[in-house]
């Protein structure tokens, strides 16, 4: 298997605070220093999450602005993917940092549960992201927690509201939503493949001690895969990961396993149909 496997660190999301692991990136400073370490581990992606001062999630454009900015800087040529997800804002505050162009940003098409609450998307909100994401030519990440969300992203797709093939990641181990099933994993697969083409890239993403096992199926599976603190701040049971450049380093080690090169950042742009920068 050659095609070179993307791999995404997601730094911080709007969950785990420095009280779970210390080294958890909570600070836009913090937050570059740990995408920087990531990059040079192999990272092509970084998903990011923004602060508020009391490791409270943020919406707010003015630091996503600091952070785009500083991994432009320090990382070159990394993928950078913001996300619009509804832990840190309501309605279409949710999408005010699409203006500042970033390279990707994740698009949850539908609602489910999380552990303690409903994770609502309604469809006039999810229309107004993707109309932002096609209006600053932002290629959506289509956040899979239930097939339905794959069927979505087709319908959305053909209807012209997603500009290219849809970038599918399967999120699985969310207590309440879609639970680590290796069945349904390949019937996704499958669902992705029949409505997009077997040549569309998909990713996974596996949350809590799921990480290293949706790390391993999608790699050995011809998918990309996802790690960080976001999902895991762990390595094991009793050991807190150090960084997100270790569990990085934790799935290049996988790819190795798997005869799967490690996609660079030009590689990625080019698997995902992303401008490339100088």
């Amino acid at each position: 298997m050659t095609t070179p496997c993307i791999i995404c660190v997601a730094i911080t999301g709007s969950v785990p605070t420095k009280a779970d692991n210390p080294a958890v990136p909570t600070s836009v400073s913090e937050q570059i220093e740990s995408t920087h370490e990531a990059f040079e581990a192999g990272a092509a992606i970084m998903h990011a999450h923004v602060r508020n001062d009391d490791e409270t999630p943020s919406s707010d454009p003015e630091k996503f602005a600091l952070l785009k900015e500083g991994i432009e800087k320090h990382c070159p040529g990394m993928i950078v993917q913001l996300s619009t997800g509804g832990r840190s804002g309501a309605g279409q505050t949710r999408g005010g940092m699409l203006p500042l162009k970033p390279d990707m940003a994740s698009l949850s098409v539908g609602s489910n549960n999380f552990p303690t609450r409903v994770y609502e998307n309604p469809p006039d909100l999810v229309a107004w992201l993707a109309s932002e994401m096609k209006t600053y030519d932002i290629k959506p990440e289509i956040e899979a927690f239930d097939l339905s969300h794959i069927f979505r992203a087709a319908a959305m797709y053909d209807a012209g509201e997603i500009a290219q093939t849809p970038y599918v990641q399967f999120v699985m181990g969310v207590k309440n939503a879609m639970p680590v099933d290796r069945d349904v994993f390949d019937y996704y697969i499958h669902t992705v493949k029949r409505l997009f083409g077997d040549d569309a890239p998909w990713c996974a993403a596996g949350i809590g001690p799921n990480q290293i096992v949706l790390n391993e199926w999608a790699i050995s599976s011809g998918g990309h895969a996802r790690t960080g603190l976001e999902d895991n701040v762990r390595l094991d049971r009793d050991t807190l990961a150090p960084s997100n450049a270790a569990l990085v380093k934790r799935t290049v080690a996988l790819c190795e396993q798997y005869e799967r090169p490690v996609a660079t950042w030009q590689q990625a742009r080019e698997l995902l149909g992303l401008r490339q920068v100088a």
